[in-house]
C-alpha cells in the first residue's frame, strides 16, 4: 500500500484575532446595540475594567463602525463593530466585532449549548459519541475543536505580561502520525501548557521550530521576554533547541530522570541494596548547598563501586557525571529541579491521544487538535474532589489570579479577546 503523502512544510495556525468577547448576557448585549450612546457609556466601563481584552491602540480612541446583519444562523444574534481611531502598522483600518461571550465565534451556536460536549472531550469522548448524546454531526464538533487551535496558547492563558513565568519545563510527547512517529514538544510553566507543537523529527531544527512557537507567543505578548531556567531530560537536541532559542537560558537537566535510570537497573538485579540506594540519591537531591552536594554524590559513586557492577554502576555513575549540571540549581532556587510538574500534564495528554488514536491527517490539523487540547487543558476545571479546587477553578485561574465568568468556556472565550492583535506592552 502506497504511503499517504502530507505536508512536511511547518504550518502557521495562529492568526490575529478581531473579536472582542465581553462578560455579558446576550439580553442585556441586546438592549445596548439599540442605543448607541449607551452602548459606548457601557464599552467605556468595559475598557476600563478589562484593558487587557483590548489591543493596545484603544487607548487612541475609537468609534463606532455599524451593526452587523441579523444572523441568520441564531436567531435574535445582532452584533456591533467599532474601529479603532488608530490605524495598523500597514495603515489599515482596524475593525473589531464586540460579542458577548454566550454566542460563539462564526455564530456556529451558543455557548451554552455546547459547553458540556466539548468538556467531555477532556476524557477523549469522540465526536461520534457528541454527536449521537448532544446531535449535530461529526464535522461539526471537529471543526469547532479545531477553530480553538488557531488562538494563541500564551496570550489567551497569561493576561498579564508580569505573570510570563521565568522558569520552564519541557519535554516531548511521542505520538504516531499517520503511521510514522511524531513529536509534541510541550512547554509548561507556572502549572499551565504554554506551548504543544508537532515535530516530525525529534533532531535539533525540528524541536527549534516546535518549541519556537512558544517563543513567538510569548514574545507577542512581552518582546523583551526571556524565561531564566527551563527543565529538561538529558535529550541533547532538546537542550540545544532551547539554547538556540534563548541564548541566556540556563538548562537545568532533570534530576528525576537520572534517577528512575538507577531505579530500573538496580530494583530487581539488587532487591537488597536498592533501598539504600534510594536513600541516598534522596539525601544529595536535598542536600543543603553545592558543598554538601558535591561530597555526597562523591560518597555515593564511592560506595557503588564497592557493591554494584555493571549497568546498575553504569548509571551511578552518569548520575554522578552530570554534578556540574545539577548543581546549576543552586542559583536559581525557584527553577524546577524535576519534571513533575510537566509530567502532571503529560499524563492527561498522552490518555487523551490514546483515546483518539493519535493522528491520521493532515499535519495542520494534527497542530490545531493539539493546541486545542491545549487551551481546553488550561481553562477545564480542576475535578471537585481536588483539594486546589477550594481556591481555583482552573489551572488559568491559578496562573491569572481571577476569571472573567465562573464558567470554563465562557472564561475561554472571553480570554481570546484580540489575542495576537498588536497587544504590546498592555498592563493593567
Amino acid at each position: 500500500m502506497p504511503q499517504r503523502q502530507y505536508s512536511k512544510k511547518q504550518p502557521k495556525v495562529t492568526k490575529k484575532n478581531r473579536r472582542i468577547t465581553l462578560p455579558v448576557t446576550l439580553a442585556a448585549y441586546n438592549e445596548l446595540t439599540g442605543d448607541a450612546t449607551a452602548f459606548r457609556q457601557w464599552l467605556d466601563g468595559m475598557i476600563s475594567f478589562y484593558p487587557e481584552l483590548f489591543p493596545a491602540d484603544i487607548v487612541g480612541g475609537y468609534t463606532l463602525h455599524d451593526l452587523l446583519p441579523v444572523s441568520i444562523k441564531l436567531a435574535n444574534v445582532q452584533l456591533r463593530r467599532i474601529r479603532l481611531s488608530q490605524r495598523d502598522e500597514n495603515g489599515q483600518a482596524q475593525v473589531l466585532t464586540i460579542a458577548p461571550s454566550e454566542v460563539l465565534p462564526y455564530m456556529v451556536g451558543f455557548t451554552d449549548d455546547v459547553e458540556k460536549a466539548l468538556f467531555l472531550r477532556r476524557f477523549g469522548v469522540p465526536f461520534w459519541g457528541l454527536s449521537y448524546v448532544f446531535g449535530r454531526n461529526d464535522d461539526y464538533w471537529y471543526r469547532l475543536c479545531a477553530s480553538f487551535g488557531r488562538y494563541e496558547i500564551v496570550s489567551t492563558t497569561v493576561k498579564d505580561p508580569d505573570k510570563l513565568p521565568e522558569h520552564l519545563l519541557a519535554d516531548e510527547k511521542h505520538v504516531h502520525f499517520n503511521g510514522l512517529k511524531g513529536y509534541i514538544a510541550t512547554t509548561v510553566g507556572q502549572d499551565c501548557v504554554l506551548g504543544a507543537s508537532l515535530a516530525l523529527q525529534a533532531d535539533e531544527p525540528a524541536l527549534t521550530a516546535a518549541y519556537g512557537q512558544f517563543k513567538q507567543e510569548a514574545q507577542t505578548l512581552n518582546p523583551d521576554y526571556a524565561p531564566r531556567t527551563v527543565n529538561t531530560d538529558g535529550w541533547r537536541a532538546t537542550q540545544k533547541a532551547w539554547a538556540g532559542l534563548f541564548n541566556a537560558i540556563v538548562i537545568i537537566e532533570c534530576f528525576l530522570h537520572a534517577f528512575l535510570k538507577i531505579r530500573d537497573r538496580c530494583k530487581h538485579q539488587y532487591k537488597t541494596l536498592f533501598g539504600p540506594i534510594q536513600q541516598q540519591v534522596w539525601d544529595i537531591y536535598h542536600a543543603a548547598d553545592p558543598t554538601a552536594f558535591r561530597q555526597q554524590v562523591s560518597d555515593f559513586q564511592t560506595w557503588a563501586a564497592q557493591h554494584l557492577t555493571d549497568t546498575a554502576l553504569e548509571a551511578v555513575e552518569k548520575l554522578c557525571a552530570k554534578t556540574d549540571s545539577f548543581i546549576l540549581a543552586f542559583d536559581y532556587p525557584d527553577a524546577y529541579r524535576t519534571s513533575n510538574m510537566i509530567d502532571r500534564h503529560m499524563e492527561p495528554l498522552a490518555r487523551w491521544l490514546f483515546s483518539t488514536r493519535f493522528f491520521h491527517g493532515h499535519w495542520q490539523s494534527a497542530e490545531l487538535q493539539i493546541r486545542t487540547w491545549a487551551l481546553f487543558h488550561n481553562f477545564w476545571p480542576y475535578c471537585p474532589r481536588a483539594r486546589i479546587s477550594q481556591q481555583f477553578s482552573s489551572p488559568a485561574h491559578q496562573l491569572n489570579g481571577y476569571v472573567y465568568h465562573s464558567n470554563w468556556l465562557h472564561n475561554l472565550l472571553i480570554s481570546t479577546s484580540a489575542v495576537g492583535f498588536n497587544l504590546n506592552h498592555r498592563k493593567n
